[in-house]
């Protein structure tokens, strides 16, 4: 863990369970943590809270006025039907949050030295095999657009001396700290009742992280002086969507998987799940080869120990 004893950190979308979680393992580490979000969050922590609208300027500049770092975290979730207002939903309060956050930070008399700035790994698409470096080549379509675009409003936002660190980040699994438990709870409701099984192909890579490893990742992004640009945050090991439900139901001690065909999925994914059946159908296997160069140790590197790790826990 990442020492943070004395520093003071802004998280500005904080309010959810990447949020929480993150605020959580800083505080821990030593850091005192101020969460920006519309409202309160819901769970409890050695956290305090700031109202903003991620859209005008107010008071709550002062927060980050004396700051040592801020984490931009805000943007709606991706997790829903892709309507063309969702779709407008899910660029605009990327951009606009990230532009707004360099015009708080031009107007205060001491602005943090480091920024480090939420992004996806989906900015390299849905390759069915390639497996994606920092190096590989960008994908195209809906996500690789909103992350060029996120990335774009970051690099002209930040100040030119100011330290920035974007972070592509991969799934997080992790727990419920008050704020839901993420992709992974339904992902694990579905496995529970023996229909997490093979989704289409089942051979679109899903690659993941545990929470406390994208936590420590962050913590050292704030910490480090030598972390600056573009990172892979995911682990070392992704695996194909076949391979983490077998996973997921081993842990669930559940040795029966339905699968669900592309045409099910296209069907049910809305209608039920009020989410893109595209989530399911693709994905990408992504390694952190900078944090790997740079000696980074994967507390849970293989799926598995993470999944254990996370449900021995919560029993």
């Amino acid at each position: 863990m990442a020492d943070l004893a004395g520093k003071r950190i802004v998280i500005a979308g904080g309010s959810g369970f990447l949020g929480l979680s993150m605020a959580a393992y800083f505080s821990k580490a030593g850091g005192d943590v101020t969460i920006l979000s519309r409202s309160r969050p819901k769970g409890n922590g050695l956290w305090s809270h700031v109202s903003w609208d991620g859209r005008t300027l107010g008071k709550w500049q002062e927060s980050i006025d004396g700051a040592d770092a801020v984490v931009n975290l805000a943007g709606r979730t991706v997790n829903c039907v892709k309507t063309p207002d969702h779709q407008d939903e899910i660029l605009r309060s990327r951009v606009e949050s990230t532009r707004l956050l360099g015009q708080a930070i031009r107007d205060i008399s001491s602005p943090p030295s480091v920024w480090v700035q939420m992004s996806t790994a989906h900015i390299y698409g849905d390759p069915p095999s390639a497996v994606c470096t920092e190096e590989s080549a960008e994908g195209i379509g809906l996500a690789p657009t909103v992350a060029r675009a996120w990335e774009a409003a970051f690099a002209e936002s930040k100040l030119p001396y100011q330290r920035g660190v974007i972070m592509r980040t991969s799934f997080v699994v992790g727990r419920d700290r008050g704020a839901g438990g993420g992709a992974l709870a339904t992902l694990g409701l579905i496995a529970k009742l023996g229909l997490g099984g093979r989704v289409g192909s089942g051979t679109q890579g899903m690659s993941w992280i545990h929470e406390t490893d994208l936590n420590n990742i962050f913590a050292r992004a704030i910490a480090e002086q030598t972390m600056s640009g573009a990172y892979i945050v995911s682990s070392p090991n992704p695996v194909s969507q076949v391979d983490f439900m077998r996973t997921l139901r081993k842990v669930h001690g559940m040795p029966i998987g339905l699968p669900a065909f592309e045409w099910m999925v296209r069907i049910g994914a809305p209608l039920v799940l009020r989410t893109d059946p595209e989530l399911a159908l693709y994905g990408r296997y992504v390694i952190p080869q900078r944090l790997m160069n740079e000696g980074f140790s994967f507390q849970f590197a293989k799926l598995d120990s993470a999944l254990k790790d996370l449900y021995d826990r919560a029993n």
